[in-house]
């Protein structure tokens, strides 16, 4: 078999055969094999040719991929394997651009950190866990990690649990701690951060007596006398206000 004709089109090139056969490859394929007009194709020539166009389609996706993005090398092992490429490419990609810096999991680390740190409000702990989903080595977690300044962990804590105080329209002390204690853990922040930080604070006692006096004046037109005060005190106690707090409401309110 011959090459009859090149035909360079918006992404690749096509070679034409005498037989009439046409193959899509790149130019780095064409490069590699020194392919020009009236050269001869073998069928051992054939084989490579075709292999080596599968393997970079395969290294072109992963740059196109890397550009978009920042990988690790365990999303581009997926990438890999989901596109079912041979293990002998894969390495081989992987050891390509592990050459050129394109993969770099210490860079990767830090860079995902960062990230997490300026634009969301995620906890330290959060953010080791998924450096760990990403197969990062512990040491490069743990350097990345030490951005996290427990300075910028408090900062952090103080903003979030302020908006979350002004937002606080009827929870009691105690259901604001419980869910807001319930959210920071989520966020992957430490037991004792979170402890020292909402034991600091106070809610507006106005806000909660408000919700206090909506549940009793509710009530008072069905109840009254004893069982006015026993329904009170459950209603009120199924909302989280404490055993003080709602004696105190009864004796300043119910008579």
């Amino acid at each position: 078999m011959k090459i009859i004709n090149i035909k360079k089109t918006s992404k690749d090139y096509q070679i034409i055969l005498d037989n009439n056969e046409i193959i899509t490859t790149n130019d780095q394929v064409i490069i590699n094999n020194s392919l020009l007009y009236d050269k001869k194709i073998t069928p051992k020539l054939l084989d490579k040719i075709k292999k080596e166009t599968k393997y970079y389609d395969n290294y072109n996706k992963i740059i196109k991929m890397i550009n978009r993005k920042q990988r690790s090398e365990y999303e581009i092992r997926k990438k890999l394997n989901e596109n079912e490429v041979s293990k002998q490419d894969e390495e081989k990609i992987i050891t390509s651009l592990k050459e050129i810096n394109l993969i770099n999991d210490e860079l990767f680390a830090h860079s995902f950190c960062n990230d997490k740190i300026n634009l969301t409000l995620e906890g330290p702990y959060k953010i080791k866990k998924e450096l760990e989903n990403h197969h990062i080595d512990s040491m490069y977690i743990e350097n990345a990690l030490d951005n996290f300044t427990q300075n910028l962990i408090d900062e952090k804590l103080e903003k979030i649990i302020n908006k979350k105080i002004k937002s606080n329209t009827k929870d009691t002390s105690n259901i604001f701690k419980q869910k807001t204690y319930l959210y920071l853990t989520n966020l992957g922040y430490s037991k004792e951060d979170i402890t020292n930080h909402l034991d600091s604070i106070t809610i507006d006692n106005s806000k909660l007596e408000k919700e206090m006096e909506k549940i009793y004046n509710k009530l008072k037109t069905k109840y009254e006398g004893y069982i006015l005060k026993n329904k009170l005190k459950q209603k009120l106690y199924q909302k989280g206000f404490t055993n003080e707090e709602i004696n105190n409401f009864i004796e300043k309110t119910v008579h």
